[in-house]
């Protein structure tokens, strides 16, 4: 194996596993020394990429990272057992010679690793906790993103990131939040927020708003990893999860069309449909038939419902752009949204023409609060340049490229402007 692909191997399994060595250590140590747990991690992921990058993998890469992981907190409780207090359901074990060696074991056993993942996702999307100290938290300690990782995710500073962490961190020692996954009875509302956490971190993958890169696939592949756990779990595993699971394949399947080999931005009309992942499809049609098995209707089954029918049609001419209307509608009148509504009449504008779409859009309620939303632009240039009316076209693409951060987009943006 080269230098560059131990690389990019070395980095995938530190993604992997770093998250369940924090889960696993926070659990031993208690949430108010999550910044320990974080500090082993580091040490244990430092000492693995230094001894693996000269003797290559060993056999077993995860069982390696959590056993130095185990041997490095069992010297820090050694060290510290006198100084700190630990879990409090395990500090007295913990601190006993005779009983210390069999807590860790017991506390590591493979079989509590995903439960204790789960526990760990909830806690990070606590209600107590604001939306970007959730997403902050999500990357940092469940996907084993550093710091300058998390503040280029979303084009932040890493002054910013580390205060953001430091108070959600704050908010686990001051507030009580608790390891757990929620009682059946809290277990609804609870997982709307950390399914709303995993959409807004795959989003940002997706349309990312980092200035070099349009699809963030790092970022994609832990949105879809964090959903996939949830189903694993029969308190977790609830329709909703299911959906949002397809919503993300159908999405995915088609990262290799959305750019040309430039770089450049393609509109999904003139995307190569031979370069669609056809089993990945297939595995979210698979999702979105179990999300189906509910009395609910979640908007990530209708966004999913939307996505498929895209991804099936044989060609954009062919598209049910009547069946995408009717989900639409059914979204709209669960959300309320004027994003949804804007998306609603781009498809009445393939349905009846450019000038109805032009009106439905003229027509949404509180339309002004989009008006630092790029696509609201991008969408009434590309209909007033079908009308013919390049002026109209130009001028609104020029607003579209001031109010988008991603180079992709205000690419093309520009290029549109010169094209017509």
């Amino acid at each position: 194996m080269n230098v560059e692909s131990l690389n990019q191997t070395i980095e995938h399994l530190f993604r992997r596993e770093s998250g369940k060595m924090l889960a696993v250590l926070t659990k031993i140590f208690g949430k108010h020394n999550v910044e320990l747990a974080e500090d082993i991690v580091q040490e244990t992921l430092l000492r693995a990429y230094e001894q693996w990058k000269i003797s290559g993998l060993p056999q077993n890469p995860a069982a390696w990272l959590m056993q130095v992981a185990k041997n490095k907190a069992i010297d820090v409780i050694r060290r510290e057992k006198h100084q700190k207090e630990f879990a409090k359901e395990n500090t007295a074990l913990l601190k006993s010679e005779y009983t210390l060696q069999f807590t860790i074991n017991k506390l590591t056993e493979e079989s509590e690793i995903k439960d204790d993942l789960l526990k760990m996702m909830f806690a990070c999307c606590h209600p107590s906790i604001n939306e970007e100290g959730q997403l902050a938290l999500i990357l940092k300690i469940l996907c084993g993103f550093s710091t300058v990782e998390v503040a280029k995710a979303f084009i932040s500073s890493e002054e910013t990131i580390t205060k953001r962490l430091y108070r959600a961190k704050q908010q686990f020692r001051e507030e009580k939040i608790h390891l757990a996954i929620p009682s059946p009875q809290e277990i609804e509302v609870r997982l709307d927020s950390v399914l709303t956490a995993i959409y807004l971190l795959f989003n940002e993958s997706y349309n990312s708003t980092e200035s070099d890169l349009l699809v963030r696939q790092d970022l994609a592949q832990e949105a879809m990893r964090l959903a996939f756990m949830l189903t694993e779990n029969s308190q977790t595993a609830q329709p909703q999860v299911f959906a949002l699971l397809a919503l993300m394949c159908f999405h995915v399947a088609r990262f290799k069309s959305r750019v040309d080999e430039a770089g450049n931005i393609l509109l999904l009309k003139d995307q190569n449909r031979e370069l669609w992942d056809m089993e990945l499809i297939a595995q979210g049609a698979f999702f979105l038939r179990k999300g189906a098995n509910g009395e609910k209707m979640s908007r990530y089954h209708l966004e999913a419902s939307i996505a498929y029918e895209h991804c099936i049609a044989p060609s954009y001419a062919q598209t049910n752009w009547r069946q995408i209307l009717q989900c639409y509608d059914w979204l709209y009148l669960l959300q309320n949204d004027p994003v949804v509504a804007l998306n609603r009449a781009v498809v009445i504008g393939e349905m009846k023409g450019a000038k109805e779409g032009i009106e439905a859009i003229m027509q949404i309620p509180n339309v002004h609060s989009l008006k630092k939303f790029y696509l609201l632009p991008a969408i009434l240039g590309e209909l007033y340049a079908q009308l013919g009316d390049l002026a109209n076209a130009r001028k609104y693409w020029q607003e579209a490229a001031l109010l988008t951060h991603a180079k992709a987009e205000k690419a093309f943006l520009e290029k549109k402007q010169y094209e017509i």
